[in-house]
């Protein structure tokens, strides 16, 4: 099975984009009539024939529609700071998304190195990546947020809520840090914050306890942030599957 992307399914007719239309007619050969499994990143997995076998807006029409496929009990939230290599972030984001997670925040902190993205960039990754991993939901990228902005709107977000996100942070130094598999409560919802490549300061860390944040540890080696940030979320969905 081979999931293509469109924005808008609600229709019963409807137009794949250019791009996805040339991938299906000149790079697959798909014909009239052939069957297409289409997500709209919200959920929505509509089994779909080929009306118009088009290269540049091939039509199909929707003979199975199917919301919530796929969705989880839970939601990750990682929320890391942007590496100094462009590279090793877009890397970071498509295994996150095929590996699972709901939603990542580029933060900035006192020691980043890089606080610009190219958005649409990450944005077509992670289409990329969820049609890969055949998921139905696209995580949301949220534009680079300062560390402080994020724990002052955690800490009001779990004030108000009595189902209350696991909040972690995860650094390299420091005493009362405990193995990640040991803080986390299986099936729960979670949001783990990974550092810059020099790691978190002393008062961002002591900011973030404060907000609620439980330190967390990986393990002993000392990772880059990107490996840092994949091994936290493969943790979580293992411990939560």
């Amino acid at each position: 099975m081979q999931f293509f992307f469109a924005e808008n399914t609600e229709s019963d007719i409807f137009q794949l984009s250019e791009e996805e239309s040339a991938h299906c007619i000149r790079v697959l050969r798909k014909a009239v009539g052939d069957t297409l499994h289409v997500v709209d990143g919200h959920g929505t997995l509509c089994v779909c024939t080929i009306l118009e076998a088009h290269p540049k807006h091939c039509t199909v029409q929707v003979v199975e529609r199917q919301s919530g496929y796929g969705r989880r009990p839970f939601a990750l939230h990682l929320a890391v700071a942007p590496t100094k290599n462009a590279a090793r972030l877009e890397w970071l984001v498509e295994k996150a998304v095929e590996m699972g997670v709901e939603s990542i925040t580029p933060i900035v902190c006192q020691h980043s190195e890089r606080c610009v993205m190219k958005r649409e960039r990450l944005d077509k990754i992670a289409i990329s990546a969820m049609k890969q991993s055949l998921k139905a939901f696209l995580p949301i990228i949220h534009d680079p947020t300062p560390l402080a902005d994020l724990l002052d709107e955690a800490h009001q977000s779990a004030s108000l809520n009595h189902h209350s996100t696991q909040r972690f942070i995860a650094y390299c130094d420091g005493d009362h840090r405990t193995p990640l598999r040991d803080a986390y409560t299986p099936g729960s919802d979670a949001l783990i914050l990974i550092g810059p490549e020099g790691d978190f300061s002393p008062d961002e860390v002591h900011h973030a306890l404060a907000a609620g944040f439980v330190p967390v540890t990986l393990g002993t080696s000392r990772l880059r942030t990107e490996t840092a940030a994949l091994a936290a979320i493969a943790f979580l969905n293992l411990y939560s599957n």
